[in-house]
């Protein structure tokens, strides 16, 4: 199937937004070729509005305004709160304690689209600050909750990395190659008309189907 032909999974909409599945290997916001506003704009009609972003390797819930005064909005709610994500990952080792949170500095690298962590503050240094919770174990693979306070460039993936355990198929920072097994499985925000939503999508195939039976119990 060709992108432009792509279904794009709705969990929710009406006419200020909705809220959808992003395949992972789209782009969340415009560019060149099939995006994920321009698959939504085909299949909703009308204007699509990026709000917050997952990587293109990244799949899972997102949520996109259908105007611009919606858009507004909801960009207000991720600078100011409430706007709460949380992630799955599956990797390579295991976190050292069974549930911790993750304070650094990362500075991007914005030639060669890369994240590190740094030591000091400086000029275009950012503090990235995550918490996690070990879901489960097996064959030298670690499945693992986690819940960001703050959105950098890259940041789970760094951050996890650093730690000397990088993501499943995450080639750029040590995961080698595959789908990269990355998933925004929970989003909760404040509806532009002032309502509290909640939505939720567990990952399917590749790398999660060894954690199933942990990935069930959170349903």
């Amino acid at each position: 199937m060709m992108a432009g032909d792509l279904m794009i999974p709705i969990l929710y909409q009406d006419r200020q937004l909705v809220v959808c599945l992003k395949p992972p290997g789209i782009l969340s916001q415009e560019g060149p070729g099939d995006t994920l506003p321009s698959l939504l704009s085909r299949q909703l009609g009308g204007e699509i509005f990026p709000v917050h972003r997952l990587d293109r390797g990244v799949g899972g819930v997102m949520v996109c305004a259908r105007t611009s005064r919606s858009a507004a909005a909801l960009s207000a709610s991720i600078s100011q709160g409430p706007f709460q994500k949380q992630y799955l990952c599956v990797v390579l080792g295991s976190p050292e304690r069974e549930a911790d949170q993750c304070r650094d500095l990362l500075l991007h690298d914005k030639t060669r689209n890369k994240s590190f962590v740094v030591t000091r503050m400086r000029g275009g240094v950012k503090e990235a600050l995550l918490d996690y919770r070990l879901l489960a174990e097996r064959d030298g693979l670690a499945l693992v909750l986690v819940r960001l306070h703050t959105g950098r460039t890259h940041q789970i993936r760094v951050q996890f990395a650093s730690r000397g355990t990088p993501l499943v198929g995450d080639g750029k920072y040590g995961g080698g190659s595959g789908g990269m097994a990355l998933w925004s499985w929970a989003l909760a925000f404040r509806h532009p008309g002032g309502k509290m939503m909640d939505f939720r999508a567990l990952p399917e195939g590749g790398a999660w189907d060894g954690f199933a039976p942990a990935l069930s119990r959170l349903k």
